[in-house]
C-alpha cells in the first residue's frame, strides 16, 4: 500500500503482551507513518537534551521497531526498565499546568487535542490517587522527556493516519510489583488500573508476573480507543510492531496494530462489543458560549472518542438563543466524551441516553481517474450497494495537485466507479 492508502482505515491495537508509550509509537512508525511526521511534530516542542533512535530488534524472532530515547547526560531513561518497555524509575518532575500550555502553544490542533487527552486521563488518574486538585498534579516517570516524546509522537501518528475508527483488545495487564517515584507499588498499577476503569476498558491479568501495561499505554488506549473488543472483522491492509524493552522467553515483547477496511461491518450482536447496536447520545444546552470554541469542543469530542458530535440552534428560558451540543459514541466512551463536553464547553451539567445504531456494511474501493487512483466509500446492505461517495481527503489533495475545483473531482471519481462497476 501506498502511504496515502493507509490513512482513514480502521486501526486495532492487539496488545496481547501488554502497553507503552514508546511500544504504540514504535508499532504506528512500523506500520507506516513517515517517520518524518513524529519528528517534525515533536521538533515544534520545547523540549531539548534528548535524542530520538529509531532502530528495528527482534523479540522472540518477530522484528518491529524499536524507538528508544536518549537524554543527555543520563543514558537510554537513565532507570530500569520493566518488559512492558516502560521506565521504572525516573525522577524528572513537571507539572500537569506545564505539559499542558506546552502542548496547547506549540501543536497542531489535531495532534495537540490527542496528546492532551492522553494526559489529562493520567493527570486525573494522579489527582484522584493522591487527593490532588487537578492542577497540583506533578508527573513523575510520565512527566519525564521520553514519555512527552513517546505520548506526542504517538498523537502525531494518530492525527497523520486518522482512523475511521480505533479500537483495542482486552488489556493484559500483569501482575506482581513494580518500583517507582512512589516506592513499591502493586501491579497493575494504581494509575494504569484507575486509567482503564474510568474508560471502561476491558482487562486481564495476562499470566506475567511483571507490568504488562504502563500509565502511558493505559492512557493511549483509554483515550484513543472507542472500543475494547476482539480484532473486529476487517480486510488487513497494514501490520505493524512495536518493541518492548525486555525481551522475556515466555512471550514476544511486542505490541501489534492492525489496519484494515471494516468487512463486514459489525452488525448487532455480532462481536465489537455491540458496537453498531448499542450508543449512547450525550447533550447539553448553552446559551453563554463564545462562538469561535465551538470548532476546538467538536474537535475534543472527537479526540475523546465520539462517532458524531453536532450543534443544533434552539431558544432557552427568557428567548434566548442557544444550541444544543450533542455527541454519540460507544458506550466504553461514554466518561471521556461526557467529560470533554464539560470541559471544552460551558454547560455545568449534561443528560445521557441510550439508544440503538443500524450501519450499513462498508468497504472502499479505488478507481482510474485524470486525478490519479482515488477511493471510493461504499455503503452496502446484504451485498447491495446502496451509496457511493468519493473519499474527501484524497480528492481535495487531487485537487489541489491538479489546479481544479473540488466538484470537478468528484465528478471524475463517480464517474470512473459507474463505468467500473
Amino acid at each position: 500500500m501506498t502511504r496515502r492508502e493507509l490513512r482513514g482505515l480502521h486501526l486495532h491495537f492487539d496488545c496481547f503482551a501488554g502497553a507503552a508509550g514508546d511500544m504504540a509509537l514504535g508499532a504506528l512508525l512500523d506500520v507506516g507513518v513517515p517517520e518524518e511526521v513524529v519528528r517534525r511534530t515533536l521538533a515544534a516542542l520545547p523540549v531539548e537534551g534528548y535524542e530520538l533512535k529509531v532502530q528495528r530488534a527482534k523479540r522472540c524472532g518477530l522484528e518491529g521497531v524499536d524507538v528508544k530515547v536518549e537524554v543527555h547526560g543520563r543514558g537510554r531513561h537513565g532507570h530500569a526498565h520493566g518488559p512492558a518497555g516502560h521506565r521504572h524509575a525516573s525522577h524528572g518532575h513537571r507539572a500537569w499546568r506545564e505539559i499542558r500550555a506546552m502542548l496547547e502553544a506549540h501543536l497542531a490542533d489535531d495532534v495537540r487535542d490527542r496528546a492532551r487527552a492522553i494526559f489529562t486521563a493520567v493527570a486525573e488518574a494522579e489527582a484522584k490517587l493522591h487527593g490532588k486538585p487537578l492542577e497540583a498534579v506533578e508527573f513523575h516517570e510520565v512527566g519525564a522527556i521520553d514519555s512527552i516524546v513517546d505520548t506526542v509522537g504517538v498523537a502525531a501518528a494518530l492525527a497523520w493516519l486518522q482512523p475511521r475508527r480505533i479500537t483495542a483488545r482486552p488489556v493484559p495487564l500483569g501482575h506482581g510489583h513494580v518500583h517507582c517515584a512512589h516506592g513499591k507499588l502493586p501491579v497493575p498499577s494504581p494509575a494504569a488500573l484507575e486509567i482503564l476503569t474510568r474508560a471502561g476498558a476491558s482487562v486481564e491479568d495476562g499470566g506475567a508476573d511483571m507490568e504488562l501495561c504502563t500509565p502511558t499505554g493505559a492512557a493511549i488506549l483509554a483515550t484513543q480507543a472507542q472500543a475494547f473488543c476482539p480484532l473486529p472483522p476487517l480486510r488487513p491492509r497494514a501490520v505493524g510492531y512495536g518493541v518492548g524493552d525486555d525481551d522475556p522467553a515466555d512471550r514476544p515483547n511486542l505490541l501489534r496494530v492492525v489496519l484494515g477496511e471494516p468487512w463486514p461491518a459489525s452488525r448487532p450482536g455480532r462481536g465489537d462489543a455491540g458496537a453498531d447496536a448499542a450508543a449512547v447520545v450525550i447533550e447539553a444546552n448553552v446559551d453563554d458560549m463564545a462562538p469561535e470554541l465551538c470548532e476546538p469542543l467538536l474537535d475534543a469530542l472527537f479526540a475523546a472518542g465520539a462517532r458524531d458530535a453536532w450543534l443544533q440552534p434552539i431558544v432557552m428560558k427568557k428567548s434566548r438563543p442557544a444550541f444544543t451540543i450533542a455527541a454519540l459514541c460507544a458506550p466504553s466512551a461514554r466518561e471521556a466524551v461526557a467529560r470533554a463536553l464539560l470541559t471544552h464547553s460551558t454547560s455545568i451539567g449534561l443528560r445521557m441516553r441510550a439508544v440503538e445504531r443500524r450501519v450499513l456494511d462498508r468497504r472502499t474501493v479505488r478507481v482510474a481517474t485524470p486525478y490519479g487512483r482515488l477511493p471510493v466509500k461504499l455503503a452496502l446492505e446484504g451485498g447491495q450497494v446502496l451509496n457511493a461517495a468519493p473519499e474527501y481527503e484524497p480528492c481535495r489533495e487531487a485537487a489541489a495537485r491538479a489546479g481544479v475545483p473540488l466538484k470537478e473531482v468528484y465528478a471524475a471519481v463517480i464517474t470512473a466507479y459507474r463505468q467500473q462497476r
